[in-house]
Formats: C-alpha cells, sequence, structure tokens
C-alpha cells in the first residue's frame, strides 16, 4: 500500500467535490461541443479530476498530471476521451503558464 497514493486520491476527490461547479465551468468554457451532463460517467469523472489536478495541485508539474490523465483516459474510455482530456487539460495548463508570466512578482 502506498499511503501517499491513497492520500492524494482522496484530496483530488475532494478538491473535485469541492471545486466542481467552477471545474464544470471550465469544462463547459474549454469544450463547449461537449456538456458535462452529457458526458459518460467515467468520462465526466476523468475529465473533473484531471482538471482538479492541473488547476488545483500545484505540487505536480502540468505537463506530468496531463500525461497521465491522457493516459487514463484512453485506457479507460478510448481515443475520443484522450483527445478531448489533452485538448482541455493542455489549454488550462497554457492559458495558466501565461496567467503566471503576465502577473508581476
Amino acid at each position: 500500500r502506498d499511503e501517499n497514493a491513497i492520500e492524494f486520491a482522496r484530496e483530488l476527490v475532494d478538491g473535485v467535490g469541492l471545486y466542481r461547479d467552477s471545474i464544470d465551468a471550465e469544462i463547459g468554457r474549454r469544450a463547449p461541443q461537449y456538456p458535462v451532463t452529457g458526458l459518460a460517467r467515467m468520462d465526466r469523472a476523468l475529465l473533473r479530476c484531471g482538471l482538479c489536478e492541473v488547476l488545483h495541485s500545484p505540487a505536480t508539474p502540468a505537463p506530468v498530471a496531463i500525461a497521465e490523465w491522457v493516459e487514463l483516459a484512453r485506457t479507460y474510455s478510448g481515443d475520443p476521451m484522450r483527445r478531448l482530456m489533452n485538448g482541455v487539460l493542455g489549454r488550462v495548463a497554457r492559458d495558466q503558464d501565461a496567467t503566471r508570466r503576465d502577473t508581476p512578482v
């Protein structure tokens, strides 16, 4: 048992619960052709968790989180979800980087 992995999973699930409205709004902005309520349960859960990690887990570098969630989406949902995951998470990460660069220290 990897206690760190278990703790991280709990934090991620808690984060999705805490930030679900803003995560769902982000999905709506980034992929309006895929309404959250229209996604399969597995796809919705994967996308919410991936966004939560990219947006609210600064300890994990965005490229690492994206790679892991894209692979999980491919494994559990298939290629269309893999592409959606990559597109949504990639755009969010790029926008976060741009915001950080534009913010004076």
